[in-house]
């Protein structure tokens, strides 16, 4: 395993990926250590290199999409939520109820949002994009006002508009 911090517009994201060279996790909270093997091969400094650089280009407005190889680990349940979660275009939002009833599950918002929150590669799983309902800003491992910017990023949440004392 390999860590590599990435200064972004939402606060550093600490990128975790395999031996293997696949993405593993993008933690939205500063872990408490590096964590970097005695000798990182080509495959995952690549794939560290890759994921940094397609993030920064996200914040910059000019990626939409990421190319990356994934491999978050999850139970089956939570690893095909996160496969729709994948499906949501850029800009666009869904809802918990929306996801529960497109895979079947009767009063399975919750269930959703389990699974959503237990994402271990947010942004580019954008779990982001899953909003409640009526419409309000709802459960975000990085928070609120990080999940609000994301969405403000992609244009589909409008800026808070300014508070007049």
């Amino acid at each position: 395993m390999l860590r590599r911090f990435v200064k972004t517009p939402v606060g550093p994201l600490a990128i975790t990926v395999s031996s293997e060279g696949r993405l593993v996790e993008i933690s939205l909270r500063k872990p408490s250590r590096d964590l970097v093997e005695t000798t990182p091969n080509d495959a995952a400094r690549h794939c560290i290199e890759v994921t940094a650089a397609q993030l920064l280009e996200y914040f910059d407005g000019e990626r939409k999409t990421f190319d990356l190889p994934l491999h978050p680990h999850g139970t089956e349940f939570e690893v095909r939520v996160w496969r729709r979660l994948c499906e949501i275009p850029y800009g666009f939002t869904t809802s918990y109820g929306a996801l529960a009833k497109e895979l079947g599950l009767m009063n399975g918002a919750r269930a959703i949002g389990r699974a959503n929150g237990s994402n271990p590669i947010p942004i580019v799983i954008p779990c982001h994009r899953v909003i409640g309902t009526n419409g309000t800003l709802v459960g975000f491992g990085g928070g609120l006002q990080m999940k609000r910017a994301l969405l403000e990023l992609e244009g589909s949440l409008c800026p808070e508009p300014l508070r007049l004392m």
